[in-house]
């Protein structure tokens, strides 16, 4: 389980693994290469750093090595929501999750698993996809 906030770079290429799954490096800056205007070696460094802050998973298949988002989508969401209501907004509590609904980045049971975790007081951290 990592606690770790994500940089605006390794967002983005968590967003990617979340839609894509699995890829190798080269794939990740493929797609993700428009967005971002990063080269291939930018790309195969920040995944590097991102495999040993614990946010991406690093396997080698048939010699590639192939990375996959360590971090559970709606939870590390929920957590930055959270954070981002508790430290700018000065919000405590549960939060209205209704906002969220509409975004591309979740389906309907991510999105409705967000409310549900924004609307609980606890925070729960998980690992996995």
């Amino acid at each position: 389980m990592t606690t770790t906030t994500p940089s605006q770079a390794e967002l983005a290429v968590l967003k990617h693994l979340w839609t894509a799954g699995p890829q190798s490096a080269r794939e990740v800056q493929s797609r993700i290469e428009a967005a971002t205007g990063w080269s291939y070696s930018t790309t195969r460094t920040l995944l590097a750093r991102m495999t040993e802050k614990g946010l991406v998973a690093r396997r080698d298949v048939h010699g590639l090595s192939v990375f996959e988002a360590r971090v559970e989508k709606v939870t590390l969401m929920g957590r930055l929501i959270r954070e981002f209501a508790a430290n700018v907004l000065d919000m405590d509590g549960p939060l209205p999750a209704t906002t969220f609904a509409n975004s591309r980045l979740f389906s309907d049971a991510e999105a409705e698993a967000l409310t549900r975790l924004l609307e609980t007081e606890g925070e729960t951290d998980g690992e996995g996809r």
